[in-house]
């Protein structure tokens, strides 16, 4: 009896303690531990732009970004010795915009 006591006794702290130091419980590990890339940049235009669908002049405008549009930058292209292209992401709310809506594409820079 004093065994099966015993025994009980363990399994109810082992199952209040436990859980606190599991994932899912409430020890939070700290933001510190977790690894977020330092390459975002982000731009804030200062002028009405164009977006572009490829890294070429003559390629087809996808829409006129208005002042003030920030935008995520993806990665740099250049194409001649004074040409630089960026591939941007516009920011966006996943649950209230149009899932059609053009996200992605270049500007000249």
């Amino acid at each position: 009896m004093i065994n099966n006591l015993l025994k009980n006794f363990c399994l109810i702290i082992f199952a209040l303690i436990a859980p606190i130091t599991l994932p899912a419980g409430g020890i939070q590990k700290s933001i510190h531990h977790h690894k977020f890339p330092n390459n975002t940049n982000e731009i804030t235009l200062s002028s009405n732009t164009s977006l572009y669908s490829c890294p070429e002049i003559f390629a087809k405008e996808l829409l006129v970004l208005d002042v003030g549009t920030t935008l995520s930058v993806l990665r740099n292209w250049k194409v001649g010795k004074n040409e630089t292209w960026v591939r941007v992401e516009l920011a966006y709310n996943k649950f209230l915009d149009d899932p059609n809506k053009i996200l992605k594409g270049w500007i000249k820079m």
